[in-house]
Parts: C-alpha cells; sequence; structure tokens
C-alpha cells in the first residue's frame, strides 16, 4: 500500500462508512485494423479517501481531471484498474454484479444532467419507483405511496407522479433524479455536479435540499463539483484533485483559510469566497495547459503549471502527508513537518 492510501486508511478510523484505497481507472486506446492497445489514458491515478458516516466530502478540481470517473468507479458503473473499495469494512472491489446487489441498495448516484438522465418513455413515477422494482422491495400499493411520498419530499407535487419528463424543468427534474436516488434508502449517494447544469437561483434550492435530505435520513455525500463557492456551502470536508491525484484534503474552514498546495491556492484565488474575505489572497495565473491525461507528466503532475516548482518536483511524485491536523497535502514544498508560506519557497 502506498503512503499516501494507508494515511488515508489511517484516518478513517472504524466509523468510516466508505474507504477508497489507491484507486486507479485506466481505459485503454485502441489502435490500426486489430485494435491493439496503443496507450491508457490515466483518467484515475492512486486515489485514497474516506467518507464517515453522515460526513460530506466535497471533491472538486478542474474539468478532466477525473473527479467523475471516481464516483462512477467506487460505485463500480466502471471497473477499477487497480486499488480497493471497502463498504462498511468489506472489500467489494472485485464483487460481480450479483455481489454488488446488496451494495446498490446502500449506495446511489444523482447524475450531473437532469435531461439524460432520465428515460424519455417512462412517467416520473415509474422512474422513480424502478429501483424498487429491480430490487423487490415493495408489493405495487407500496411502491406507489413510496413514491408519492418521495415527490413531496422531495418539494414535488404528487398528481406530478404520471407526467413525463419532457413536462418538467430542468430544476423539477433533478428533484426526479434525487427523489429516484433515494428510494431504496441508501446510506451513500454520489452527486456527479448535480447543479452544474441548473440557473443559479434553482442551484441554491437543491442544495438546500440536499442539506435536508441529509439531515433527515444521515445520509452521507460524495459532492462532485467545479464551483467552489457550492462545494464551501453544503461539505464537510473537501479533496481537491489535479490529473487524476489528489494533491490536497482537509476540513472546508482549514482549506478556504489556509491552502497548502499551491494548485489550491489558484483554484481559490480565482474564486474568491466572501465569507474568507478577510484572508488577504494574491492573485494566481497559471501558465500552460492541463497536461493530457494520456501521457502525464514524471513526478508531480502539477509541476509544469507550479510557479515554485524544484528539479525534485520534476522526477519524483510527492506522497499526501499530513502536515497539520487533519490536514494532509501532496507537495515537495511541505515535508519534514515544516509549512512553508507558498509565496517564499525554499530552495532546494
Amino acid at each position: 500500500m502506498s503512503a499516501q492510501s494507508s494515511g488515508q486508511a489511517r484516518g478513517s478510523g472504524p466509523a468510516a462508512l466508505l474507504e477508497v484505497q489507491d484507486l486507479k481507472k485506466h481505459f485503454p486506446l485502441y489502435k490500426g485494423v486489430f485494435s491493439r492497445v496503443s496507450g491508457q489514458v490515466y483518467a484515475v491515478d492512486g486515489v485514497s479517501f474516506h467518507i464517515d458516516r453522515g460526513e460530506t466530502l466535497g471533491l472538486v478540481g478542474e474539468s478532466g481531471c477525473g473527479k467523475s470517473t471516481v464516483g462512477r468507479t467506487l460505485l463500480k458503473l466502471l471497473e477499477p484498474t487497480e486499488g480497493r473499495i471497502i463498504v462498511r469494512g468489506e472489500d467489494i472491489t472485485d464483487a460481480d454484479a450479483a455481489g454488488m446487489l446488496p451494495y446498490r441498495r446502500q449506495m446511489q448516484m444523482i447524475y450531473q444532467d437532469p435531461y439524460a438522465s432520465l428515460n424519455p418513455r417512462m412517467s416520473a413515477g415509474e422512474i422513480v419507483g424502478e429501483p424498487l422494482i429491480i430490487h423487490r422491495a415493495a408489493n405495487p400499493k407500496e411502491r406507489r405511496e413510496r413514491v408519492l411520498h418521495l415527490f413531496e419530499r422531495v418539494g414535488l407535487r404528487p398528481e406530478l407522479a404520471d407526467s413525463y419528463p419532457h413536462e418538467f424543468s430542468g430544476g423539477q427534474r433533478q428533484r426526479i433524479g434525487i427523489a429516484r436516488a433515494l428510494a431504496l434508502s441508501p446510506e451513500l449517494i454520489v452527486s456527479d455536479e448535480p447543479v452544474s447544469a441548473l440557473d443559479v437561483s434553482i442551484q441554491a434550492q437543491i442544495i438546500n435540499l440536499l442539506m435536508d435530505l441529509q439531515d433527515e435520513f444521515k445520509l452521507s455525500y460524495l459532492f462532485v463539483a467545479h464551483d467552489l463557492a457550492v462545494v464551501e456551502h453544503i461539505s464537510d470536508r473537501v479533496a481537491v484533485m489535479y490529473l487524476g491525484r489528489i494533491v490536497e484534503t482537509t476540513g472546508k474552514t482549514s482549506l478556504f483559510e489556509t491552502p497548502l498546495h499551491p494548485y489550491t491556492e489558484a483554484l481559490l484565488s480565482a474564486v474568491p469566497i466572501p465569507k474568507y474575505g478577510a484572508r488577504e489572497r494574491k492573485r494566481v495565473i497559471l501558465t500552460g495547459d492541463v497536461p493530457s491525461p494520456i501521457n502525464p507528466p514524471p513526478g508531480c503532475h502539477f509541476h509544469t503549471r507550479c510557479p515554485y516548482a524544484m528539479a525534485r518536483c520534476r522526477r519524483e511524485a510527492p506522497t499526501l502527508r499530513e502536515m497539520l491536523p487533519g490536514h494532509w497535502v501532496s507537495c515537495h514544498l511541505h515535508e519534514r513537518g515544516a509549512i512553508y508560506p507558498l509565496a517564499k519557497p525554499p530552495g532546494e
């Protein structure tokens, strides 16, 4: 087990609902008439974290960094290349479709696009009730009662259960998606950018709904997003991803007040959070483009854009280290227990 995965596993403790250890998901690239493998897309490249019961972990980063792939892989919608996925102490990494069936009831997903995630040939009530049919969770009368109750709970009129997706607005469709995720009373919900396709006014309603549901049903969330203001509002802890790796993870207050990784500092400087405006932030403008996940740079993946990169960064990948209580960072600037101001990088 890597230093990164072992550290995060120790930090999770026995109460962890979910543990992900050194998770990797690589997609093969095929070339030629015989479809030979010519390379790999390193979408997720060694990610470790945990989620405790009733906790929300925000997962943030630029588009294409692997956030959504993490969510789909830990739910086994995509098969992991390497690593371990542990739910309530049980390793489900190698579980087949039949073995995953009991865990499907406990782990659900809210999708990003409320227009593409609903079957247009099914009524809204049928969509919400479908998980109950698949898992044989209730008889027809009980299913109908459960569906109507869920409609009310997510803010939809029960009489709309017989309407079809095209008759709803974007916000209403996302509420249907939330009701579907709640149908089997799960413990963990992966929310894959659930508000990014919605108007700002509707975003606030959906976020507040998710928080109310969490309190009521004791849910745990993996909240995937790129909007830092939304993540700050809903999350307990935040993990920052860059090019398939987690570079920093800590409680939300610690992250926004004391970012330790240069990439996190750049993200926060681009989208300041008014609540943390008292802290002076210098504008950080990253140069260059995000490297391709097909051919990521050696060493630290961020060194090609980092204003503090050293020679060591180009040849050696840093591991996640706990630099402050509960504050983990993957950066050579922070080693041997020292916390360096990012504006004054040490010499080699």
